[in-house]
């Protein structure tokens, strides 16, 4: 039987590992073995940190609600089932940007909510 070489094909598929790995510490950029393994990694990480950015946002946006809704003395959680009982559906994001961009808009809400 022939031997077959694989020049072309194996070097193609290493170079498209190893330019994902650009940049990577030490040997992990250079050497294919140990830059697979990182890109691996790297891309378990990337999957569930896409998830875990939801999260990260959603804390984000509740923290700055609940640090604007008590400058006006109202809590977070009293402010939200206000807001819902009125039927006013604005998203977190939506109102953490208002209390930031817009703190009269801001202001008008929370006396609404407490009415």
């Amino acid at each position: 039987m022939a031997r077959v070489k694989r020049g072309t094909v194996q070097r193609r598929r290493h170079n498209k590992i190893l330019k994902a790995a650009k940049g990577y510490r030490g040997s992990s950029s250079r050497l294919y073995t140990h830059a697979k393994r990182r890109v691996m990694k790297a891309g378990m990480h990337a999957y569930s940190h896409r998830r875990r950015k939801k999260r990260d946002f959603r804390r984000l946006w509740i923290a700055r609600l609940s640090a604007a809704t008590r400058a006006h003395g109202i809590s977070y959680s009293q402010f939200m089932y206000k807001l819902s009982l009125k039927q006013i559906a604005l998203d977190r994001k939506v109102l953490s940007e208002m209390a930031i961009h817009e703190p009269a808009i801001f202001e008008k809400l929370v006396a609404e909510a407490k009415k």
